[in-house]
């Protein structure tokens, strides 16, 4: 059984489609990359399949499971075990971090306990403190953001650190990181790419969203790159595909960057 089964989705904004037929099948323990031009629907994918509310589901079906997720809000989504790291990370002050983390985790363990046999119970506040302390190392974050607000005051990078380690933290089933790699230096990629590879090894399903191959070099597989343009999956290959674009561009295959 698949776990996520994306059928035929069309989806607008503002009475403007942006998906157009979108069809794509996402395992446990699978590596998938999107790429394609700027506008072609990537981001939007992700923000749908989480249920962003300035978008509308216009036909097609997302399944979880089997069971279509359409009309469950997003924080019920989130208890099925999807995750989706932003694009842009927001700063939300007066929400501590840590706090929201706890607080996060032991929400999903009461709905994943019985499909995942790798989550940790924590009996002390202490214990959890620090679980999380051992993820801020694997991003390379101090452990002094832990007593910060959430993504207050972080630059770009530290909140795409702040984005993987918060996916480390809660093991969703299925990850979605749209652009993890935008904005940061090779040293910051390489530790992403290594929290992707840590979530790997719990069984998870992970997709990339980026435009370079260069984060999907340093993942421990990568099983599907999939070509995105005007809403749809036009091309599906292998790593190579990845390598491909980067060489050549989108040009090979006919696209441009959809306006």
């Amino acid at each position: 059984m698949t776990f996520l089964e994306v059928r035929d989705l069309h989806a607008n904004i503002n009475g403007k489609e942006i998906l157009t037929g979108l069809n794509i099948n996402i395992d446990k323990n699978e590596v998938h990359a999107i790429m394609g031009p700027n506008g072609s629907g990537k981001s939007t994918f992700a923000n749908v399949l989480l249920g962003h509310p300035k978008y509308t589901v216009t036909s097609g079906d997302v399944l979880v499971a089997r069971q279509s997720i359409l009309d469950l809000s997003t924080d019920e989504r989130s208890k099925k075990g999807l995750f989706l790291g932003f694009q842009y990370p927001i700063e939300i002050s007066g929400v501590g971090y840590s706090h929201f983390l706890r607080n996060a985790y032991n929400t999903l363990s009461k709905s994943l306990d019985k499909d995942q046999e790798n989550r940790e119970v924590f009996l002390t506040v202490r214990e959890f403190h620090e679980y999380v302390k051992k993820n801020l190392d694997y991003v390379g974050l101090d452990p002094s953001f832990l007593g910060r607000y959430l993504n207050e005051g972080f630059s770009g990078g530290e909140k795409k650190r702040s984005e993987v380690m918060q996916m480390l933290v809660l093991k969703p089933n299925i990850a979605i990181l749209d652009e993890p790699d935008s904005g940061l230096d090779i040293d910051a990629v390489k530790a992403v790419a290594e929290a992707i590879n840590r979530l790997i090894t719990t069984g998870a399903g992970v997709v990339v969203i980026t435009h370079y191959a260069r984060i999907l070099r340093y993942l421990a597989k990568l099983d599907y790159v999939h070509v995105m343009s005007k809403g749809k999956i036009i091309k599906s290959g292998g790593k190579e595909l990845s390598e491909e674009l980067e060489s050549k561009g989108y040009g090979w295959l006919g696209l441009e960057e959809d306006k």
